[in-house]
């Protein structure tokens, strides 16, 4: 048996090309919790954790992942058979309430391991990738309207993006809302314009904002409101032809059920960072398919490592409607893969390779690692 013995986790802090201005955050700097799992056999399985501007975005802070691998993830999975993931995802989920993105970056390593054991990529674990190539938004999130419509009209123009999320909320609807239709008439038919509002609005900010937003030929809203007003999706989902997005609302399967049980959603983003690993994210998708919503491959602004992780899961999907996002890597100034992943003519590639088809930097890894790492090892005779 291919025994777990030693799981090792770092902090890297890699700044961003930009600032990234979200509603409760402005983003100048990355920092992702990554591990590396180590099996008796020599093999070994990396994984990441990465969150958004610390605590203002949810309850898991870097520090605070890398705490619960260390604490009690760990210790839980040592000695354990490598092979068996889904044992492990069970145990942890056991033992660990919440905690999804550090469940994640164990996850994500404990997939790798196998697969390169196998000699498969890990989209061959989930039944087979359907997909060698996914559409892919870039967010635009300065906040000034003659910046952004400059970097959209480069992306069309370099045929990296024709899909542009903008970040809006930190303003007045109004304000947000003429943001958003000069950007649209800019780029006019040439490119998709969403936004994503991280739920700053009220229900009656929303009743206004999604009626000016389909008004400018915006095509799709995130998130609102907030998480917890379920009632007020659905409202807005029911109310308006622009396609409603769950994102901060969709933290597992069972929010998943609960969101599309009360009609609150036209799309789930699915993040498999939020949904709690790679696991959980596929049963996201298999309850937004049943219930026939659209789907959205979801970002955390992951480093190539998750990036990775999450296009071997979404290379699965039949039909991902409203395209991914997974252009985190292209946000850091430095790419932390040996080989990183390639975006051209508006998509993103599924990486080649066994398991989830990524190798690490060693010399990006130590430049931008917080302090020494950390190690804990199986006890021989446990």
């Amino acid at each position: 048996m291919t025994k777990i013995d030693q799981i090792e986790t770092m902090i890297l802090d890699i700044p961003t090309i930009r600032g990234h201005v979200l509603s409760m955050a402005t983003m100048r700097t990355q920092t992702a919790v990554l591990v590396k799992v180590r099996f008796s056999d020599g093999s070994e399985g990396i994984g990441e954790g990465t969150t958004i501007g610390g605590l203002s975005y949810g309850a898991e802070s870097p520090e605070g992942i890398q705490s619960a691998i260390e604490t009690y993830i760990a210790p839980a999975l040592l000695g354990r058979s490598g092979d068996d993931v889904n044992g492990a995802i069970q145990l942890i989920d056991k033992l660990i309430k919440g905690n999804r993105i550090a469940k994640t970056a164990v996850e994500i390593a404990l997939w790798d391991g196998l697969g390169k054991r196998l000699g498969l990529p890990v989209s061959q674990l989930f039944g087979g990738a359907v997909h060698d190539r996914l559409p892919v938004a870039w967010t635009l999130a300065s906040g000034n309207s003659e910046t952004d419509i400059a970097e959209a009209l480069k992306m069309i123009e370099t045929r990296r993006h024709n899909i542009f999320k903008l970040k809006i909320g930190k303003r007045s609807v109004r304000e947000d809302v003429a943001h958003v239709a000069r950007i649209k008439e800019a780029v006019g038919d040439a490119a998709s314009v969403r936004v994503d509002v991280n739920t700053a609005w009220s229900l009656q900010d929303a009743r206004w904002g999604l009626k000016g937003l389909q008004d400018a030929g915006c095509e799709l809203v995130e998130q609102p409101v907030p998480a917890r007003y379920r009632r007020a999706m659905a409202e807005l989902t029911k109310g308006y032809e622009i396609a409603v997005m769950a994102d901060e609302a969709l933290n597992g399967p069972e929010d998943a059920l609960e969101v599309a049980a009360a009609l609150a959603a036209d799309v789930f983003a699915v993040k498999i960072g939020q949904s709690g690993g790679l696991k959980r994210a596929s049963e996201v998708i298999a309850i937004g398919q049943a219930a026939g919503l659209g789907l959205y491959g979801g970002t955390m602004l992951e480093t190539g490592l998750s990036t990775a992780a999450a296009l071997q899961l979404f290379s699965t999907v039949e039909d991902l409607a409203w395209g991914t996002e997974l252009f985190g890597p292209l946000l850091l100034t430095e790419d932390i893969l040996a080989d990183p992943i390639i975006y051209r003519d508006f998509c993103v590639e599924i990486p080649k390779g066994v398991g989830i088809g990524a190798a690490l930097d060693p010399d990006k890894i130590e430049f931008f690692r917080r302090d020494g790492g950390r190690t804990m090892k199986a006890v021989v005779g446990e």
